[in-house]
């Protein structure tokens, strides 16, 4: 049996606390979580249950949703950020963080995050979660993949103004974006010879270098060296092609060259299902794909699927690196 997960509900203003509890309303008792937050921002009618350490969450799985208490200050009005709350917000990451680099829990869990508040009353220097993570974990590559079902995507530059990303996309950063991906494949989805396909920057994948020269310059040298060394890649590919139902088939994973051509796909045809999960570092890390949703929250309106898919993958994720840890294990 897997250790617990840790969650974070996020901005308490937004549907992270009712998405929370709706989630353990429907797999509480099937897999081992338990909130780091105030449980006054749970909903009503949801039982809680505190706890000490994530030792004790198997005393009260499937009963009450088990929260390791971190108070925060000044009231909640769903819809409307409370400053005196930010800092709190970051400190549930961080506790996450600091038991999952402990091996106290299997993974972490977190929450969107009201960045634009945050930026106000923390100086929270970084662009998301994923930065952040990355920083705290001894300044790693982090690497973000968006996945459903059989669907992951990855964005090789990820948040930054359009304009910038050309001068952003490196040889070195899309080779290691590459082999992250391709190392995760096999070791957090269990896939022994993953098949990844990349997508061009440019339309038509530069045409030659009529509509840009990045894919000749950077990509395909690049994708010509990871062959050489074993690795199975399609690309560069147009973007406008490689997303319908029989293209999807035919890869594990696509690399894609900035954070829209990403996740403009996958959150089409997967809005409500989607999960980010955050590859590269030491720790495993999922979260919904979709933001704090102000606008809804505390209304009823807020769909908890993607928390559900999130909490369900970083427990899957756990099982696949036990076992894949357990072959590499001598006899």
């Amino acid at each position: 049996m897997i250790k617990p997960i840790a969650l974070t509900y996020g901005e308490p203003s937004g549907i992270g606390p009712e998405t929370v509890a709706a989630a353990w309303r429907e797999i509480g008792a099937e897999i081992p979580f338990f909130l780091i937050g105030d449980p006054s921002h749970i909903p009503i009618g949801t039982p809680v249950k505190s706890i000490e350490s994530p030792d004790d969450v198997s005393q009260t799985q499937g009963r009450a949703l088990p929260i390791l208490a971190l108070p925060f200050n000044g009231d909640l009005t769903p819809g409307i950020p409370n400053p005196s709350h930010s800092h709190s917000v970051v400190n549930a990451i961080d506790k996450s963080l600091e038991l999952a680099s402990a091996g106290k829990v299997s993974a972490i869990c977190t929450g969107p995050i009201n960045k634009h508040a945050l930026r106000q009353n923390t100086r929270f220097p970084y662009p998301g979660h994923t930065e952040y993570l990355a920083s705290k974990t001894g300044g790693q590559r982090a690497v973000m993949m968006l996945a459903c079902d059989s669907f992951r995507v990855v964005p090789a530059t990820i948040h930054m103004p359009l304009s910038r990303v050309s001068n952003a996309l490196s040889a070195d950063l899309l080779e290691e974006t590459i082999r992250i991906t391709n190392r995760e494949l096999v070791s957090s989805f269990g896939i022994e010879k993953p098949r990844i396909s990349v997508a061009g920057l440019n339309p038509h994948a530069g045409e030659n270098g009529v509509m840009g020269s990045e894919e000749k310059e950077t990509i395909s040298p690049v994708l010509d060296m990871l062959r050489s060394e074993g690795y199975c890649l399609n690309g560069p590919l147009s973007a406008d092609t490689m997303f319908h139902e029989e293209m999807r088939l035919s890869y594990d994973a696509a690399i894609c060259m900035y954070h829209d051509q990403a996740l403009i796909p996958i959150k089409t045809l997967y809005f409500d299902r989607g999960v980010n999960i955050t590859l590269g570092l030491p720790i495993i890390r999922t979260s919904p794909d979709h933001g704090t949703a102000l606008d809804i929250a505390g209304k009823g309106k807020s769909n908890p699927r993607s928390m559900i898919e999130s909490i369900k993958t970083a427990a899957q994720i756990a099982k696949n690196r036990h076992v894949a840890e357990q072959r590499t294990c001598p006899p």
